[in-house]
């Protein structure tokens, strides 16, 4: 069966692609043609590179989210904001991002133009005529590839011999059309822009609405004209459940790339559980997503020993701020230097009395294990609440291991504290305050 891999875009979000590459390619799962719009242009360069899925998750937490943004020669601010080009340009992007992700145009084109090599096709957009180019990857080059990630107002445009390209988003963030002019029977479409009924006040907001509007209307599109030629295909989608956090947020800081690729993992682990052979609906509901319950997302980090070494293990918790207003979300991994990464599946959080405990499964050693890390948040008698709270019991394949959170650690759980489900400045504000002044204590009572 021919599948195509068609990677929608997302901005700097498309780190989370990552962690569902590492998940696809645990699978085994290959495809034949692999084909990118906008931010998911990234992460094509990068299989096309031929970089691993674990290299492409191990790049992603090297990258620094600032070389996203370059200036403009200083004249431009000066035209004043009605005749300013862009916020910025795409030099960061051609010169830090591409290098530290390890995007290669040299070498996307010579391995496209090896005998039997997965296809590649990057969507780019040509100003004058209004249409979206899929440039195979033969053909591609660094600046044609970063234009395509050029979004209006904050990127300016690649201008080249007479002709204005810019990003796709506005004609179509997945090209499901040009992965059926190929042959692909299979379609996986990786889809991390939003696509939930909520509707945001403010420039922003609705800035990444009419993307939203842009990408999914172009999407139904093209299911529609595949129905009316007769061109049947399976669709599988792999979303999150909620919108994933915007790119401001990963730009200060909010949320990072290792947050990002666990979560792409948990959830392509979760569509993989839960697929059938037949695969999806072509409508709306493939990619719909959900508003999350009011609460909070933190990171818990841990640390100890095992055979002499260091164990890791770092976790992002989602977690509503009532019993019943939602189901609590974990996504992770764990670091040993004897299997490197591993990322957690299944991830759920459990309340029993004062025990918080994470449960999930990992893959290690070529098969599935049971994990679950349980924190006792009782205050004993006496001037040692800090004790009380800072050690954790981690249980792996039938070895148990004493965990214990630093004060690093600590603080940096209390400074990762962000409100979901929650908008506006002052319910953010509230949500924050309530944990950060009641903490896990809290969160346990409340369950």
């Amino acid at each position: 069966m021919r599948r195509s891999l068609v990677l929608a875009g997302g901005g700097m979000r498309v780190a989370w692609q990552a962690g569902v590459m590492r998940a696809l390619e645990e699978e085994g799962l290959e495809f034949q043609h692999i084909d990118a719009a906008s931010g998911g242009i990234l992460t094509a360069g990068m299989l096309l590179s031929g970089l691993s899925s674990r290299e492409m998750c191990e790049r992603w937490s090297g990258v620094d989210v600032k070389d996203f943004g370059s200036a403009l020669p200083f004249g431009d601010y000066l035209k004043g904001p009605w005749s300013l080009p862009a916020i910025g340009d795409a030099d960061g992007i051609l010169d830090k991002v591409f290098p530290a992700l390890g995007i290669d145009d040299a070498a996307i084109r010579a391995r496209a133009a090896e005998p039997g090599a997965v296809e590649g096709s990057f969507n780019v957009v040509e100003f004058t005529e209004k249409r979206c180019h899929a440039i195979d990857a033969r053909e591609i080059d660094a600046e044609l590839m970063a234009a395509g990630m050029s979004l209006p107002i904050f990127l300016t445009p690649l201008r080249r011999d007479g002709k204005i390209w810019t990003d796709a988003v506005w004609i179509r963030d997945a090209n499901v059309a040009e992965a059926l002019r190929r042959g692909a029977q299979e379609v996986w479409l990786i889809w991390c822009i939003g696509n939930s009924p909520y509707w945001g006040d403010g420039p922003l907001e609705q800035y990444v609405h009419m993307i939203e509007m842009s990408a999914a209307g172009a999407l139904l599109a093209d299911f529609e004209a595949a129905a009316a030629a007769g061109r049947e295909f399976v669709l599988h989608v792999i979303r999150p459940e909620h919108p994933l956090p915007l790119d401001p947020e990963f730009y200060l800081g909010r949320v990072d790339a290792d947050t990002l690729i666990s979560m792409g993992y948990r959830d392509a682990r979760a569509y993989l559980d839960s697929m059938t052979p037949d695969g999806l609906a072509k409508d709306a509901r493939c990619t719909s997503m959900t508003e999350p319950a009011p609460g909070v997302r933190f990171i818990d980090a841990l640390h100890g020993e095992v055979d002499g070494q260091p164990l890791a293990f770092r976790a992002a918790v989602v977690m509503p701020s009532q019993r019943g207003d939602g189901t609590p979300q974990l996504s992770g991994y764990l670091d040993h230097p004897r299997f490197g990464r591993v990322f957690l599946a299944d991830g759920r959080v459990e309340v029993d009395g004062e025990d918080l405990s994470y449960r999930a499964r990992v893959l290690l050693d070529g098969g599935w294990q049971d994990l679950a890390l349980t924190r006792t948040l009782h205050d004993d008698p006496g001037p040692d609440a800090w004790s009380d709270a800072r050690n954790a019991r981690l249980e792996l394949g039938g070895q148990k291991v004493e965990l214990t959170m630093g004060l690093g650690d600590a603080a940096a759980l209390l400074a990762s504290v962000e409100p979901v489900g929650a908008h506006g400045f002052a319910e953010r504000a509230q949500a924050v305050a309530r944990f950060t002044a009641n903490g896990f204590r809290e969160l346990l009572r409340r369950y």
